[in-house]
């Protein structure tokens, strides 16, 4: 296959790095730079720490039940991280959003694998559009000036469950094929509560997906679920005012969403 944008593409040396050989195929998503060389798929990574430090949980992840990862792969001195790349192996599989209980149900095996874990120090220290909307969800940085914001603000209780390392953009980062346990990938991680995942898959697929808005007072057993599906939607909706993506458009996008998550808190 010859490359689409080869620019974009890793040096030969990042690929023999890694042990890839075969021709390189650049993959749909990951902004163009994602690519395979037979099992092995390289990807650019812009934070070593993190990138390192979540190979180190993954390689250690073994029978867990219902759900798998792709096993990162060590380049030739054992390193995670090569020139800014990593690898990882590939697994089939493709992302279904219209799967929210199957995604909902991987994330939660995931979290319970990796609920032991302690709060890495690069979620306090990340400063990017997602990382401070996610501290704004939760109190932490004040809200952008936007009514529909306020109004969801408005409905916030507080929220007393523990906080863990979860992933934060589960709906398209689930791979379902046949045969095969759901593939858990491209992890974004978080120090919340672990049913937050849960919930911004469901906000994900309400606002993008065609979810059916009372389907949302379904809480999957997840505690606190409807003051999560609140800061779910702040969070989102808060990282397009970041990325200065909100308009009309998405005003009118999301809010269906927001009533219908409000008229959840006033039942």
């Amino acid at each position: 296959m010859v490359p689409t944008n080869a620019s974009l593409m890793p040096p030969p040396l990042v690929f023999a790095a890694f042990g890839a050989s075969e021709p390189p195929e650049q993959l749909a998503g990951g902004r163009g730079l994602t690519w395979r060389s037979g099992q092995i798929v390289v990807r650019p990574t812009a934070d070593t720490e993190e990138a390192s430090w979540k190979s180190d949980v993954l390689a250690e992840i073994d029978g867990a039940e219902g759900f798998a990862v792709p096993r990162p792969i060590p380049d030739y001195r054992g390193n995670w991280v090569h020139d800014g790349w990593q690898a990882i192996e590939w697994i089939p599989g493709a992302a279904d959003e219209t799967r929210v209980r199957d995604v909902v149900r991987a994330g939660q095996a995931f979290h319970r694998a990796i609920a032991g874990l302690p709060c890495p120090a690069f979620i306090a220290s990340s400063d990017d559009p997602w990382s401070n909307a996610d501290r704004i969800a939760w109190g932490e940085m004040p809200v952008p000036d936007d009514r529909l914001l306020q109004r969801l603000v408005a409905h916030y209780l507080p929220v007393d469950s523990l906080s863990h390392v979860i992933h934060g953009d589960l709906l398209g980062n689930v791979l379902f094929a046949e045969g095969r346990p759901p593939a858990v990938i491209d992890w974004a991680p978080y120090w919340r509560p672990s049913g937050l995942g849960a919930a911004i898959a469901v906000v994900d697929a309400a606002c993008w997906h065609g979810y059916p808005l009372d389907a949302l007072s379904d809480t999957h057993g997840i505690s606190h679920w409807r003051q999560l599906l609140l800061r779910a939607l702040v969070f989102r909706m808060v990282t397009l005012h970041l990325l200065g993506r909100w308009d009309d458009q998405q005003t009118d996008r999301h809010t269906p969403v927001a009533a219908a998550i409000i008229a959840l808190m006033e039942k």
